[in-house]
């Protein structure tokens, strides 16, 4: 094996998808692209890595609420345009044609062109690591969306895209939760 290095090693592993967290700050709705998450749990548990360095980390904190939202490959040019702007002096709903959507538990909106929305409130902030932990409250999937691929951020620029599934559920059934 040939030597990585240590600043590279995140991208062996980095998660996916990327998805876009909205907010809002009891003013306006924001968006972010996010490309550090973790499921933590079958029941809707889940992490995103940011701080205070994003505009939208001060709706989460405050608001304590957002929206995961799962683009799909055909939108990877907004998905990396909203992650390259700030929504301090960028509508970014308007600058990159999404479409708010009311949720129906939190402020935040779904965005309408994105495959899946899950409303979620944010039940823990670890700050030393500047991980927010948040619960899903809601969750919605556009079945009849003709691309469904979602892009996975290998860390330096390139994406990956989702490709063939392999079937093992017969093999996993004794792990996996009732119903799935």
């Amino acid at each position: 094996m040939e030597t990585l290095h240590l600043s590279k090693a995140f991208t062996l592993i980095e998660p996916g998808p990327v998805i876009l967290v909205t907010t809002h700050d009891g003013h306006k709705p924001n968006v972010m692209t996010i490309t550090w998450t973790m499921v933590m749990d079958f029941a809707a548990t889940f992490a995103i890595t940011t701080g205070p360095w994003n505009h939208s980390y001060t709706a989460l904190r405050d608001m304590k609420e957002c929206v995961i939202s799962i683009p799909t490959v055909d939108l990877i040019d907004t998905v990396i345009g909203v992650g390259t702007c700030s929504g301090k002096d960028t509508d970014k709903f308007g600058k990159f044609d999404l479409t708010p959507v009311k949720a129906k538990h939190v402020q935040a909106p779904l965005i309408k062109e994105c495959l899946a929305n899950i409303e979620c409130r944010v039940v823990d902030i670890i700050e030393p690591h500047n991980i927010i932990v948040l619960s899903g409250v809601a969750a919605y999937f556009d079945s009849t969306r003709t691309e469904q691929r979602t892009l996975h951020a290998v860390g330096d620029g390139t994406f990956i895209v989702d490709g063939d599934i392999l079937d093992r559920k017969t093999m996993m059934q004794s792990k996996l939760p009732a119903g799935l």
